[in-house]
């Protein structure tokens, strides 16, 4: 499994961009709800959220082992960086089209779906380790669920709490909550999203012979966190004005109940090494929040629109990464 160093510089470089993608693309998420209601300015909610991305970054890599080693082997693919570079392209391309369109998607979705894909089309259907897949796509489709949820418990224990306060409090008080909870939440996704890359650099690492285990080296932490960190500090406003205002309008007090519940969500998944998408978790919460706070508030037009991206994105960057296979290699 001799493999070019040039030819993994490049698999690498395209990690790396993804990560990048990835930081603008799910980051925006993370600081749409303090940046909505002025709890954060722009600049400052993009330089924190950079920050401690970086630091959960490089403090956990349960997520980085499962996503290198639970859909396939990447030691028993002879062409494993063939399939890892189709994986990655067609993963960019979906994230950086939803990116344009405004859609918060999911990379975590685009990145599993198209890495099946290449397995499925690059080596066949029995490299494909279906119950990790499985186990997986179940953390992505019950963390919203959960996260809805939370969101919703959380907003109806605080409107409890607060009912005889006055509305101007309790948004002063809660604005400067947010702070706390944007910086928790930017943290969450670190310790989350940028595993992805790290797991998907570790993998081609291990396909190609310059690697014997799935165990992440510093210099890849190092790597993935900064790159994540650089993609965060260019900021996503299409989506930040998605996540903020289009769903509902967010008040401090639901700002903090979402970013709360959606980062309680993401960092127990993180320790239980399981790759959730932030954008679901984000997005659920914040519907939750808002369907506490009055359910005709909601925009569901538009969460339909999020939601039914969400269902079409593993299918789709599966199909794609398996073009992208067969054309070039």
């Amino acid at each position: 499994m001799d493999t070019s160093i040039f030819v993994l510089g490049f698999v690498i470089v395209l990690a790396l961009a993804f990560d990048f993608i990835n930081g603008f693309h799910d980051t925006a998420n993370a600081i749409a709800t303090s940046v909505s209601t002025r709890a954060l300015r722009p600049r400052t909610a993009i330089l924190l959220a950079a920050t401690m991305n970086f630091v959960g970054a490089l403090l956990f890599t349960g997520v980085a082992k499962k996503i290198g080693g639970s859909i396939t082997d990447p030691a028993l693919l002879d062409n494993g960086i063939a399939v890892v570079t189709a994986t990655l392209i067609a993963a960019i391309i979906w994230n950086l089209v939803t990116w344009w369109l405004g859609i918060p998607s999911s990379s975590s979705h685009a990145l599993i779906g198209a890495l099946v894909g290449a397995v499925y089309v690059g080596a066949g259907s029995e490299h494909i380790k279906w119950s990790g897949f499985v186990e997986i796509v179940e953390g992505l489709i019950f963390s919203p669920l959960i996260a809805f949820a939370v969101g919703y418990v959380v907003m109806m224990i605080l409107k409890w709490i607060f009912a005889r306060r006055s509305p101007h409090t309790i948004n002063k008080g809660f604005r400067s909550l947010q702070v706390l909870t944007a910086a928790f939440q930017s943290f969450t996704h670190g310790t989350n999203d940028a595993q992805k890359a790290m797991g998907i650099i570790t993998f081609a690492l291990v396909t190609s012979g310059h690697l014997d285990s799935m165990e992440v080296p510093l210099w890849v932490k190092i790597a993935a966190a900064t790159s994540m960190a650089l993609g965060t500090s260019i900021g996503g406003w299409k989506i930040i004005k998605t996540m903020g205002t289009k769903i509902f309008k967010i008040e401090p007090i639901n700002g903090f109940a979402a970013d709360i519940s959606a980062a309680s969500v993401i960092f127990t998944a993180t320790l239980m090494h399981l790759p959730v998408s932030t954008t679901h978790a984000i997005t659920s919460s914040i519907l939750g929040v808002g369907s506490a706070k009055r359910f005709s508030a909601v925009k569901w037009g538009i969460a339909g629109r999020i939601v039914v991206t969400w269902f079409i994105t593993i299918p789709i960057t599966a199909v794609l990464s398996g073009i992208i296979f067969k054309l070039f290699f």
